[in-house]
């Protein structure tokens, strides 16, 4: 689990408590990973330790509440280094959320609707690009936060080769499991398959 690796990459530079870990994570990837939901990193600290790879030790503060700190176990260092060890693997399949869209726009048989679906995306994958761009030039201060940005950048290129791939592939492609339309309805591009009713 990447976030439980990442906390114990920030231990094995130093002991630390949770609202200190929460600004060592944020500090070190940036704005484009999002922020770290400090109600997560307790149960991720909280698993950590049942697993053995961090110990916690709670300190007394004259003023404030008693801080608990959290250190690598041996167990933790080669658990980090096991998973350094590794290749990062793409999760199974590619769900998201455009494809349900043009599958949606699809079924409908509406090349207005398809049209609609794909002008909005790339619309929106230009801003998103538009956005990263500037993000870059504010980034320049740590290697790391310039990376993520770039990978987000070429993420996002990617993504605006989809919608173009979509442009060009799906103008003629029949709805899943209807029958095949005669020659006439394809003529204008998108299959035109009546609905059921």
């Amino acid at each position: 689990m990447p976030l439980h690796h990442a906390v114990l990459a920030l231990l094995s530079a130093k002991p630390a408590h949770g609202y200190e870990l929460k600004s060592s994570f944020e500090q070190a990837v940036g704005e484009q990973w999002g922020g770290l939901n400090i109600g997560h990193l307790y149960q991720i600290l909280d698993r950590l330790a049942r697993d053995g790879l961090i110990e916690s030790q709670r300190q007394r503060q004259p003023v404030k509440p008693d801080r608990v700190v959290h250190r690598l176990t041996p167990a933790g260092r080669a658990e980090l280094y096991r998973w350094l060890a590794e290749p990062s693997v793409r999760s199974r399949g590619y769900r998201d959320d455009f494809f349900l869209k043009l599958m949606a726009a699809v079924q409908k048989a509406d090349r207005d609707m398809l049209a609609g679906v794909l002008s909005r995306q790339r619309a929106h994958l230009l801003k998103e690009l538009r956005s990263l761009t500037e993000a870059q030039a504010s980034a320049a201060e740590s290697s790391i936060v310039s990376l993520l940005i770039t990978a987000a950048e070429l993420h996002v290129r990617a993504d605006i080769g989809v919608v173009d791939a979509a442009e060009s592939s799906l103008w003629a492609e029949p709805p899943a499991g209807s029958r095949t339309p005669p020659a006439a309805a394809v003529a204008d591009g998108l299959a035109i398959v009546p609905e059921a009713g």
